[in-house]
């Protein structure tokens, strides 16, 4: 009898081990999706990946730093980087996964030459996002920077804007539901996928940069653990950039 509860024991420790939780962050698209294809292959090497969807792009980092999460997948260094040093955080990255258009889209001009004196763009609000924003806009010719090329500009750095341009700041998740009610908006390459707009009609595009590769991030204190480096390796196999190469046809690209 001892012998069979000694079984019994042995056999639930293993299955429990088998079936390790690992909870990660992600924004909808590409990311979850993503997640979503190698959860069988987890599966498998006995992690139970959960996905916690998120859609904005502070939490899954708050979440992270609070332990009430394991990881996140959203987010490229630069971005990683400044929330660090805002929020006096240590967050880390583990492997770099894909790499997203970011481009400027509208529905009321088909070619940047025909944006109108005093036209209204739309641009992220967050420091390294509005950067990026406003280099394209100069790569573009419509303004110039103080620091020209500086991804780190805000628009108090703008020196000349010959065509009068109005510039929002919107929140990352609202920037696609602003292009029909705005002459010009940057979109990051998921919430455009998300929204059915085809990343391929944008006007100004940045593409292939490999500092802005998406990260699956993790905690010092969690970065080496088994659950992570399953996952790690999951998102950098043959069948990963296959699948972005397929199912994105383009739109997304492998960043490894």
């Amino acid at each position: 009898m001892k012998k069979l509860l000694a079984l019994v024991a042995v056999i639930a420790a293993f299955s429990a081990q088998a079936n390790e939780k690992l909870v990660v962050g992600a924004t909808p698209v590409p990311h979850a999706e993503i997640l979503e294809f190698v959860k069988p292959e987890l599966a498998k090497e006995g992690v139970d990946l959960q996905i916690k969807v998120f859609n904005d792009f502070i939490q899954p980092n708050q979440q992270l730093a609070l332990k009430n999460i394991d990881a996140n997948y959203y987010q490229y260094r630069p971005f990683l980087d400044e929330y660090n040093k805002e929020r006096h955080t240590d967050l880390v990255p583990v492997v770099g996964v894909h790499i997203e258009p970011f481009g400027a889209y509208s529905t009321k001009i088909k070619n940047i030459a025909e944006l109108q004196d005093g036209a209204s763009v739309a641009i992220p609000n967050d420091p390294v996002n509005a950067g990026r924003a406003l280099v394209l806009l100069e790569e573009a010719k419509l303004i110039t920077l103080k620091n020209p090329g500086d991804p780190q500009s805000t628009t108090r750095d703008i020196v000349t804007n010959p065509k009068h341009l109005k510039i929002r700041e919107l929140e990352g998740a609202m920037l696609a539901r602003s292009v029909s009610q705005v002459d010009l908006a940057f979109v990051f390459a998921n919430y455009a996928l998300e929204a059915g707009i085809d990343t391929n009609s944008a006007l100004i595009v940045e593409k292939g940069k490999d500092l802005y590769v998406e990260y699956l991030v993790a905690r010092p204190d969690n970065i080496n653990d088994p659950r992570i480096q399953k996952l790690a390796k999951a998102l950098h196999s043959d069948a990963v950039r296959q699948f972005i190469l397929t199912r994105y046809k383009g739109q997304i690209v492998p960043g490894f």
